[in-house]
């Protein structure tokens, strides 16, 4: 096959994948989820049979403990967690009452200044923005729930899923040899190392920063709930599960806790610095100590690129978007990289010697 019937064969792949995608994209999500599962929980089966169980009894296993996790998540966590941002959002305008009162107060004129005329529309904006937020979320949920009709009602996504991650788990070693087998000898060792690339790069992301969001997010909930914070809970939580894009998550939990803690215990300076000695443990800790031990040098995301990921997949794809925007940022920015390099090292560039790939991936230049 020629190059150009080569180019044009895989763009008509990747246009009818993203055709089905586009048009498949109501009842993808529990296929999608349970993809996603697979992925996460392959290596911990792995482990399993390296002791001695056979691939189907580990994946069972792993399955079962996952499903009782998340029945135990489902029933006595998501409950309180509900509550408690349910008192938090109906609690927010009497804290920017509370605020804008300690802000005007003539004993402290420098607050006023530095607030300026600003917080006093704050109340009406709050407002606005949760009944936009509460509209959202309903038309969220309800889009969840009559989405793609039965397929995708929360019934069929908590059934399906496990089933789909159960079945891809079990055949997972043999979905990447036959995928291997398909690849063209003379490409096979570049795309195994790019296929490498991307699986560092993803793995490095999902497992290692979910592990210091975790981390994290207990981290911020118990100092919060220990300072007697109201809504620490929920705050800590928050800050944590979104400090996988840097400086977000300690930024907007330092925000809100800070005016939860002036509205509750006053502009005093010990209320401060220790809201503020938290988040700044916090961000030191995760930078310093947990990115260097869970993540190192894997992942290459640009917290930019992975934030435009996130945005644009989600608005095109709804939810299932969310779900795959961190595979396709990982693997556009590896296979990315890899062009520019060879174009680097083409004649294109410079005007100077053709590049030669050798069938084990590597790029040599003819001597002149």
């Amino acid at each position: 096959m020629r190059v150009s019937q080569a180019a044009a064969f895989w763009i008509a792949v990747f246009a009818g994948v993203l055709a089905a995608l586009v048009v498949l994209r109501e009842v993808l999500l529990p296929f999608v989820a349970g993809m996603a599962l697979a992925y996460v929980l392959d290596p911990f089966v792995d482990r399993l049979e390296r002791i001695g169980l056979s691939r189907l009894a580990a994946a069972l296993a792993i399955i079962c403990v996952y499903l009782a996790g998340f029945f135990v998540l489902i029933v006595f966590v998501v409950p309180i967690l509900v509550g408690e941002l349910a008192s938090f959002f109906g609690d927010i305008p009497s804290y920017i009452a509370r605020v804008q009162a300690v802000m005007v107060n003539p004993n402290r004129p420098w607050l006023s200044k530095i607030v300026g005329e600003g917080l006093s529309n704050a109340e009406k904006s709050t407002g606005q923005l949760a009944t936009l937020s509460a509209g959202w979320l309903t038309a969220s949920l309800r889009s969840l729930w009559s989405g793609g009709r039965a397929l995708l009602s929360i019934f069929s996504v908590l059934v399906v899923t496990p089933i789909v991650a159960f079945y891809l788990i079990c055949d997972w070693k043999k979905m990447v040899a036959a995928i291997d087998r398909w690849i063209p000898s003379a490409h096979r060792e570049t795309v195994r190392m790019l296929a490498r690339q991307i699986d560092d790069t993803v793995s490095g992301f999902i497992r290692g920063q979910g592990m210091i969001c975790l981390i994290l997010a207990s981290f911020y909930a118990a100092a919060l709930t220990l300072f007697e914070l109201r809504h620490g809970l929920i705050i800590g939580l928050a800050s944590g599960f979104v400090s996988f894009i840097p400086y977000l998550g300690s930024l907007t939990g330092l925000t809100l806790s800070m005016c939860v803690a002036i509205a509750q215990f006053g502009p005093h300076g010990r209320v401060i610095l220790t809201v503020a000695a938290i988040f700044l443990i916090g961000q030191s800790f995760g930078d310093y100590v947990l990115s260097p031990y869970f993540v190192g040098r894997r992942v290459n995301l640009n917290p930019v690129w992975l934030m435009f990921a996130l945005f644009a997949f989600g608005y095109l794809f709804g939810f299932v978007g969310l779900l795959i925007a961190v595979p396709l940022a990982a693997a556009i920015g590896v296979l990315m990289r890899f062009m520019i390099t060879q174009y680097l090292e083409s004649s294109l560039y410079g005007g100077g010697r053709p590049v030669v790939m050798s069938d084990d991936g590597a790029s040599s230049t003819p001597k002149q």
